[in-house]
């Protein structure tokens, strides 16, 4: 049986769509299950990675698990999993644990507090390091449909973006078969591409003019202060920062993994498309 956690999430989603479609035996736990539209034959559970009264229930029978990156409980849903009689985790965490401060980053910091607890743990555990997300570029999607300028402190920062379907992919690889299981994984998309590069593929496909508007790191920090800690809008600038006018290294794991090259930005883009018309 394996549990998927964080049900509602992109990576998930499809996630559990494949193995459905593989007839693997699954189980998808959220916080709120009862929001989950889950396939018929499948069940979803309550697991709030904050609420350690939720880990038993959730991981009973349970031998593999797809792991989101919660700090605040992790010993405990070890131990919890351990019981359980689990035996292999796969985690989605990120690359920034590679970067030589990541320790002192609290967005690396959360995923590395839950890879260094795993890792020590008598469990085998396979860990998904992904650059960023191709669907950060959906937090562009109101201004977008509103007509209003994209707000950017660093318009020349490069991102690695990777399709979540790509990541679903290879957490099925790794869940299904052995050979991968206990490997580390830098996953990132197949190219490396500005924000303002990004802002271009959008707004062609889309058919819809798109502007950047250039802010300053105070204005950025401002705009998002309802929606990101300050703390973390900070390591967010930080990083875009040290990524202006610097090209991303990338990987070929996806393919190595999955058999096929990593999906571009354009097409998350055209998968997306709806969320950017109004």
């Amino acid at each position: 049986m394996i549990l998927v956690t964080g049900g509602r999430g992109a990576v998930a989603t499809h996630l559990l769509t494949l193995l459905v479609e593989a007839g693997r035996p699954v189980r998808v736990a959220s916080s709120d299950p009862g929001r989950l539209r889950v396939p018929d034959g499948v069940t979803a559970v309550t697991c709030n990675l904050r609420d350690p009264a939720t880990f038993p229930a959730a991981l009973d029978g349970v031998t593999d698990v797809f792991l989101y990156a919660e700090p605040s409980h992790i010993v405990e849903f070890i131990g919890t999993a351990v019981t359980a009689g689990v035996g292999h985790v796969v985690l989605l965490s990120s690359s920034g644990v590679l970067e030589p401060g990541a320790a002192g980053d609290p967005l690396a910091m959360s995923h590395l507090d839950v890879e260094t607890a795993l890792l020590a743990a008598p469990l085998t555990t396979t860990i998904l390091r992904p650059g960023s997300f191709a669907g950060n570029a959906g937090a562009w999607a109101w201004p977008i449909r509103a007509g209003r300028p994209v707000s950017l402190p660093y318009p020349g920062a490069h991102t690695d973006p990777i399709h979540e379907r790509d990541l679903a992919e290879v957490a099925f690889t790794v869940l299904t078969d052995p050979r991968h299981q206990g490997r580390h994984l830098h996953l990132t998309g197949p190219e490396s591409l500005t924000f303002t590069e990004q802002i271009e593929r959008l707004a062609e496909i889309t058919g819809r003019p798109v502007t950047v508007g250039h802010v300053t790191r105070e204005e950025w920090k401002q705009e998002m202060a309802d929606h990101i800690p300050g703390p973390y809008a900070d390591a967010l600038l930080d990083y875009w920062q040290a990524g202006d006018g610097r090209p991303v290294p990338l990987t070929d794991t996806v393919e190595q993994v999955t058999g096929h090259a990593p999906r571009t930005f354009a097409t998350w883009v055209r998968d997306h498309i709806a969320d950017f018309a109004g």
